[in-house]
């Protein structure tokens, strides 16, 4: 009986897998860095261990055959942890790796943080176990949540195009890779939502279904280094924050495929449904 391991249980996109693994009738270990926070499941088991930690990853990943890996929170350190717990999963004798991964990795990438999760696919690569990224665009649900409290969203996006993917979609698109794996080795899946809005498109969904009277200012590279220096932040988080936008300016992020309902049967939620079915 095949083994599945789920990380990030308890955020939403791994949450969400758990969930619908359990709904499909499969036993699960939930791999977490606080058990407390764990959610509640039927047929799954909860080891404590985070991605830094290797003895702790060890022990977890000891005896598991398929791994749902979810990219790490954002940190000068993550990629050292990625490699740290794919190292682990070698050891463990995982077999499968399903990673997170973002839209247009590359080492090259304008999206800085892109470059981390290209890096973590290479070590997942060279491994030797086998892989599935799934290379989500920017989430759909964190739309709304780009404006400060002023209620304005400020990034020099230009008129740039952001074909965003509800975090519902990416968790359909897993439980279903991770329920037959060996089907889905080796292979990289764009998922994306089914259309492309520039900033000021998302606005006007926004402030029509939630009635939230957004704005936006698009802002030059240097004016978003500028406001941004309130924050007082480390130099690779400016970097990241900036260049969400300019990533979206320059096209990278525009992509729309059918990769979700290819694999699903169902297409992915647009920003007005999935604001619809939040408010309902």
């Amino acid at each position: 009986m095949t083994t599945i391991a789920v990380t990030g249980a308890t955020g939403s996109v791994g949450g969400a897998v758990a969930h619908l693994l359990s709904e499909a009738g499969l036993e699960q270990r939930l791999v977490v860095r606080s058990p407390d926070r764990a959610p509640q499941i039927p047929g799954a088991h909860v080891v404590q261990a985070s991605y830094g930690d290797t003895e702790a990853s060890d022990a977890a990943l000891a005896g598991v055959d398929v791994l749902f890996m979810v990219s790490g929170a954002e940190s000068a350190e993550r990629l050292d942890q990625h490699r740290a717990f794919v190292d682990a999963a070698a050891r463990a004798g995982v077999q499968h790796v399903v990673y997170t991964s973002f839209l247009g990795a590359s080492p090259t990438a304008v999206f800085t943080l892109a470059r981390d999760h290209w890096y973590t696919e290479e070590h997942i690569r060279a491994s030797g176990m086998a892989y599935t990224f799934l290379r989500d665009s920017f989430y759909l649900d964190f739309l709304p949540m780009l404006a400060g409290e002023d209620g304005v969203i400020r990034g020099p996006a230009g008129q740039g195009r952001l074909g965003a993917v509800a975090r519902e979609d990416v968790a359909r698109v897993a439980a279903v890779v991770l329920q037959d794996p060996a089907s889905h080795a080796g292979q990289t899946y764009e998922l994306t939502g089914r259309e492309a809005l520039s900033i000021p498109e998302a606005i006007e969904v926004i402030r029509e279904v939630t009635g939230r009277d957004l704005a936006y200012v698009d802002e030059t590279v240097p004016e978003a280094y500028e406001s941004r220096r309130v924050y007082d932040a480390p130099d690779w988080e400016v970097h990241a924050w900036v260049s969400t936008y300019t990533a979206i300016a320059q096209g990278e992020l525009a992509t729309v495929t059918g990769t979700v309902e290819r694999l699903t049967g169902r297409p992915p939620l647009t920003l007005r449904e999935l604001l619809s079915q939040q408010t309902g």
